[in-house]
C-alpha cells in the first residue's frame, strides 16, 4: 500500500466518523494524518522497510494513526476503516466527491432518504426528493446534478501526485532487477499534466523476463493485462493502469520521445521530418530514401535530426514550441532551485497541521529565506478562520518568534499574512486597518461557487480593487476530478491584476494545480507576476512546490516571471502598497 492510498483511508476515516457525528478533534486528528502522509516526498513503504524508527518524527502521526499505518503496510488493511464502513455504505462515500456534498449533507441524505450511493443521489434529484431536506435549497438539486455529470467526466484520470508517487515505487522495484540498466518514466506523467490516464515506463534490459516478471507480480496489482518479452501491462489496485516497454539502448531516445507525446507535438515533429526526407518513429529517425538509420539514440539526436534543439517535455503540446525552438525563443524553464521562500502556508491556528516552529525548521533546511502565514480568516468557520482578535494575537507572536530567529544568527524570516476571503460582495473578511498591518495579504474565493460568470467575475475585481490584497489565491477554484472551474472572465481579472500590482498564485497543492498552464501563458503574456505557493497545511506539503514548478514550465513561465524567487527584501519591496 502506497502513500496515496494509506492518506485516502485517514481521509475516509475522518469523514465517516464526521458523518457519524464523532468529536470534532477526532475527526480532525485523522484529517491531520491524511495531509500529512499526502504531503510526504518519501514511501511510507520504504520508511517501514529500514525499521521501527523510519516511521517516527512525521508531523502530526501520533501513536494510534502510526499503528494504523503499520498496519496498512503489513496487512493491506484497516480494522477500524473496516468497521466504520459497516455501519456506513462505501457508496456514501463515493457521494462526498460530489462537488457541494459534505459529510454533513451526506449524513443527512443517508439517514433521512436512505440514499447510499452517486447513483442513487441522482435519481433522488431527478425525482426531486432533496428540496425539503435540511441544508438543501431551492436550487440543490439542479446543482447535484451538474455536480455529478462533472464528476463523471473526469472519471478514469489520476491526480499527477498520485502518478508520481506510484511510478516511483514501481521503478524502486524494477531497479532491483540485476538486469535492468535504466527505467524513465514516458507519456503526459513525463510532461507533468496536471492528470494521467495511465502510467508509461520505458526501460533497458539485458534480461527483459526478469524485469518482467518483477512487474507483473507488484503486489499492487490487481490484474495483468498481457505479460510478453518486451511489453507488459497491469491494472493496480486504485484502477491505473501500468504499461512497460523495454526497448534497446540504441533507441531509447526515439522510444522516450515518441511515447512522451503528446500526439500533436509528435505528429508536428513528424510532419516536419517527412518535408526533410525523414521518418521518426520509436525505433529511431531514418531517411526516406534508402532507410538509413541516422538517430535515435538520445532525444538530443531526435530533434538535431529535424533542425530544432531539445524541447523540454512540459513544452511538448503543439502550443508554439517549435516555432519557438526554431527560432531560439524556448523559455528557460524555471527550476525548485530558484524558490527562496512560500507566500501561502497554514498553521495550527486555522487547519494545518504544523506550529511556527516546524515550519520554521523546515524552511530553513530548504534554504528558504521566508515563509508567509496565512491562516483562514474567520469567514471559513470549518477551517476555524481567525478573527481579528486571534488574527492581532497571531501577528505578536510571529513578531517574537522573528525577533527570536534573529537573535539565533538566522536570516529565515515568518512574513505576517493572511489568507482573507473575498465575500460575495467584493468585501474581505478582516477590517483594512488589520489587513494593512500585514506583509502578506492572500485573497481567496471559498464559497459561492454557483455565482454566474459576471458576479463572480465582479466579485473579484471589487477584490482586487480594494489595494489590499498582494496575491489572488488559486484564482478558478478548480479541485482537480472533483469540482470545475468557476466562471470568471480571466482575461477581465488578470487586467485588473496587472493594474493594482497583484500577483496570481499559482496553487502548487497537488488537487489544484490553479492557475493551469494555458491561464499561466496567459499571464505571461500579460506580465503579471505569478507565485508559485504550496498552500501548505502540514511541513510535508513544502514538498509540493515541485508541483507548482514543473506546471510553471508548462505555462512557459521563467524565473523573473515569479514573486518567490526574489529576495526578501525585493518581495517586501515589491508588496509594499501606498
Amino acid at each position: 500500500m502506497e502513500n496515496p492510498e494509506i492518506a485516502n483511508i485517514f481521509y475516509e476515516i475522518a469523514d465517516l466518523l464526521e458523518i457519524k457525528g464523532d468529536n470534532p478533534f477526532r475527526v480532525r486528528s485523522y484529517r491531520n494524518a491524511g495531509l500529512a502522509v499526502e504531503g510526504l516526498s518519501v514511501s511510507l513503504k520504504s520508511l517501514h522497510e529500514r525499521g521501527g524508527e523510519g516511521l517516527k518524527n512525521i508531523p502530526s502521526i501520533g501513536g494510534h494513526t502510526r499503528e494504523k499505518i503499520v498496519e496498512m503496510l503489513t496487512t493491506g488493511r484497516c480494522a477500524f476503516h473496516d468497521e466504520l464502513l459497516k455501519e456506513i455504505p462505501s457508496g456514501v462515500l463515493q457521494m462526498l466527491k460530489v462537488h457541494g456534498i459534505g459529510p454533513k449533507k451526506a449524513a443527512v441524505l443517508y439517514k433521512k432518504l436512505g440514499v447510499s450511493s452517486v447513483d442513487a443521489l441522482e435519481k433522488a434529484a431527478s425525482g426531486h426528493r432533496l428540496i425539503d431536506l435540511d441544508g438543501f435549497g431551492e436550487k440543490s438539486e439542479e446543482k447535484v446534478l451538474k455536480a455529478i455529470k462533472a464528476l463523471r467526466a473526469v472519471s478514469g484520470r489520476f491526480r499527477l501526485s498520485t502518478a508520481l508517487l506510484t511510478a516511483e515505487s514501481i521503478m524502486e522495484r524494477l531497479k532491483g532487477v540485476k538486469s535492468a540498466k535504466e527505467i524513465i518514466p514516458a507519456g503526459s506523467l513525463r510532461r507533468w499534466r496536471d492528470s494521467v490516464g495511465d502510467i508509461d515506463l520505458l526501460a533497458i534490459s539485458k534480461a527483459p523476463e526478469n524485469l518482467m516478471e518483477s512487474f507483473v507480480s507488484y503486489p499492487e496489482a490487481k490484474e495483468v493485462i498481457s505479460k510478453g518479452d518486451t511489453k507488459s501491462s497491469i491494472v493496480l489496485k486504485n484502477g491505473l493502469q501500468v504499461d512497460l516497454m523495454v526497448v534497446d539502448a540504441g533507441s531509447l531516445g526515439a522510444a522516450l520521445q515518441y511515447f512522451t507525446g503528446s500526439k500533436a507535438h509528435n505528429v508536428a515533429i513528424r510532419d516536419r521530418a517527412k518535408a526533410m526526407g525523414l521518418k521518426i518513429n520509436e525505433y529511431g529517425v531514418f531517411r526516406e530514401k534508402d532507410g538509413k538509420l541516422i538517430g535515435g539514440k538520445t532525444e538530443e539526436d531526435v530533434y538535431k535530426c529535424v533542425g530544432l534543439p531539445w524541447i523540454a517535455p512540459e513544452l511538448r503540446e503543439n502550443r508554439g514550441e517549435i516555432e519557438a525552438a526554431e527560432k531560439g525563443e524556448l523559455p528557460a524553464g524555471i527550476d525548485v532551485r530558484d524558490v527562496k521562500g512560500d507566500l501561502h502556508v497554514h498553521t495550527v491556528e486555522s487547519d494545518g497541521a504544523s506550529t511556527l516552529e516546524e515550519l520554521a525548521d523546515a524552511a530553513i533546511k530548504r534554504g528558504y529565506e521566508y515563509l508567509a502565514i496565512t491562516d483562514h480568516s474567520k469567514a471559513v468557520g470549518i477551517a476555524h478562520g481567525l478573527d481579528e482578535k486571534r488574527i492581532l494575537r497571531q501577528m505578536a507572536e510571529i513578531d517574537s518568534f522573528n525577533r527570536r530567529l534573529k537573535g539565533q544568527g538566522e536570516k529565515f524570516r515568518f512574513l505576517k499574512g493572511a489568507e482573507v476571503d473575498i465575500r460575495a460582495d467584493g468585501g474581505l473578511d478582516h477590517p483594512e486597518g488589520v489587513l494593512k498591518r500585514l506583509d502578506c495579504v492572500v485573497g481567496a474565493i471559498h464559497s459561492g461557487f454557483a455565482m454566474t460568470k459576471e458576479a463572480m467575475t465582479g466579485r473579484i475585481l471589487n477584490g482586487i480593487r480594494s489595494g489590499l490584497i498582494h496575491i489572488l489565491a488559486h484564482p478558478t477554484g478548480r479541485l482537480i476530478g472533483s469540482r470545475e472551474p468557476y466562471e470568471i472572465d480571466m482575461e477581465m481579472i488578470m487586467d485588473e491584476a496587472k493594474k493594482y500590482n497583484v500577483a496570481m498564485e499559482l496553487n502548487s497543492y497537488p488537487d489544484r494545480l490553479d492557475l493551469n498552464d494555458i491561464h499561466l501563458r496567459l499571464a505571461k503574456e500579460k506580465g503579471i507576476n505569478i507565485a508559485i505557493s504550496t498552500d501548505s497545511h502540514s511541513v510535508s506539503h513544502l514538498d509540493n512546490i515541485m508541483f507548482g514548478v514543473h506546471t510553471a514550465r508548462r505555462g512557459w513561465i521563467e524565473k523573473q516571471d515569479v514573486l518567490n524567487t526574489r529576495p526578501l527584501k525585493e518581495v517586501l519591496k515589491m508588496m509594499k502598497r501606498g
